[in-house]
């Protein structure tokens, strides 16, 4: 059974852990005689934008089926013609695959490397590639309503920004193949949905190469690389340095959003383009590196709206946050990730506060009865024990195990996955990584170090 234990000797922090491994568990609902973790905090379904996610978080601390069913359901519900279901929902005690919006598709990068953690079985990557390889000839067929290249939204949920100024007069929801014609801003022109196709065919290459088939991998990944070329040659902006959506008339948006570290999620911009975002936005203090980091909105955007209910207009978002690991992780930017750690683990941990918004300006929770401002929003929770992962423990990604520190009170996590025991254990200024009790290395400071699922070391960097 996996299984992770983490002790500090700091009251806050360990408190702060303590109730986001109870309230986590809280969050198991039963579909049908299957385990699948919800949202929570009044979300009752499980969604494509953030439950595959979760589900691959989850599975660290408990591999009895809701991880990888948050996986499978999504898989199941796949339509003939290649759609996916946007959500999820029992009803009357049926498991019910809805397809009123796309929804996100934080979906592909968890998905396999949930193949590597339940030990690489190879009837579930077989069933992911041909998911994959129907999801994106779907949204070619569907999504390009006028033929230039570039893939579109039709409706606000399509990329799950609820409520966001930036798609003006949109409908909530889509049901149609056809596109919509009687509003300002849709069909979109969108660098989310672009990076949808990114995720799916770079996924398909390591499937590819998992496989032995090194001619379909590099099929893929030229496939792949094709996506980027359209999506930075017409949704980046060069003289603002950031991915601009632009509407149905191929004008330009104007709204600075985070869309931009939600490609680096995905993979989908270049390694320059991203630094240079990096660099002149998500760290400006008048944007995004505000005294809560992360508002969706550029703080000082005209269209910036800091409203507390479920608005994807300008408050810090929990789900920005879950993303935000994988986004960084991605380009090299790892040094940030203990920043926004105790960022979030400030503004959760004064209330205990697990809600889906936070004040940009004050870090204060966005607290209240309408769904995702009560304190069991799951994005929050596996937000908290994730950044306490990568700051204080470990992580398995693909073949390789990703070992944190930080210099600081003493502390011991222990990572139980797939009845191997992994153990860091922190004392004065040093810390000791080990596996199954073997000693594999110490470090003094603040960083990270690779190794392979045996323990070799591949890399060590400290800041």
């Amino acid at each position: 059974m996996n299984k992770v234990t983490f002790k500090i000797e700091d009251l806050f922090l360990q408190k702060l852990y303590d109730e986001a491994e109870r309230r986590i568990a809280g969050n198991l609902r039963d579909f049908a005689g299957r385990p699948v973790l919800v949202e929570g905090a009044g979300y009752e379904k499980i969604w494509l934008e953030t439950q595959p996610m979760g589900g691959e978080m989850f599975f660290k601390r408990d591999n009895s089926g809701a991880s990888l069913n948050n996986q499978l359901l999504f898989m199941e519900g796949q339509r003939s013609d290649g759609r996916l279901p946007g959500s999820i929902k029992l009803e009357n005690g049926k498991v019910i695959p809805e397809y009123n919006k796309l929804q996100g598709f934080c979906f592909a990068e968890p998905a396999y490397n949930m193949y590597w953690l339940i030990n690489k079985d190879r009837e579930y990557l077989y069933l992911l590639e041909s998911v994959l390889e129907k999801f994106d000839a779907w949204i070619w067929k569907e999504r390009d309503s006028d033929n230039d290249g570039c893939l579109e939204s039709f409706c606000v949920y399509d990329t799950g920004e609820d409520g966001a100024v930036r798609y003006q007069d949109a409908p909530n929801y889509w049901t149609e193949s056809t596109p919509p014609t009687e509003y300002e801003a849709v069909p979109m022109a969108s660098s989310d949905i672009m990076s949808w196709s990114f995720s799916a065919r770079k996924m398909l290459a390591k499937i590819m190469d998992d496989s032995g088939k090194q001619t379909e991998s590099d099929k893929w990944l030229a496939k792949a690389l094709e996506v980027r070329q359209k999506l930075e040659s017409y949704l980046w902006n060069e003289e603002r340095s950031a991915f601009f959506d632009r509407n149905k008339n191929h004008l330009m948006q104007k709204t600075l959003t985070h869309a931009t570290l939600k490609a680096m999620f995905w993979g989908s911009v270049s390694k320059e383009k991203a630094d240079l975002f990096v660099k002149e936005h998500l760290l400006n203090v008048e944007e995004f590196w505000t005294p809560m980091p992360l508002p969706a909105v550029a703080a000082n955007d005209r269209d910036f709206r800091n409203i507390p209910e479920n608005n994807w207009s300008g408050q810090c978002e929990s789900l920005i946050y879950q993303r935000a690991i994988r986004a960084l992780e991605n380009y090299g930017w790892d040094k940030l990730i203990p920043i926004l750690g105790d960022k979030l683990f400030t503004a959760v941990g004064r209330g205990m506060n697990f809600v889906q918004q936070f004040d940009p300006f004050t870090g204060k929770a966005s607290l209240n009865e309408i769904s995702g401002g009560q304190p069991t929003y799951g994005p929050a929770i596996l937000s908290v024990l994730e950044y306490f992962s990568r700051i204080y423990g470990l992580h398995q990604e693909g073949n390789n195990v990703y070992w944190g520190m930080k210099k600081g009170p003493d502390y011991e996590y222990v990572q139980v996955l797939n009845d191997v025991e992994y153990k860091i254990s922190h004392k004065g200024n040093k810390s000791e990584g080990f596996l199954d009790g073997k000693k594999l290395f110490d470090c003094r400071g603040n960083g990270r170090i690779i190794t392979d699922l045996r323990g070799k070391i591949l890399k060590t960097t400290v800041w």
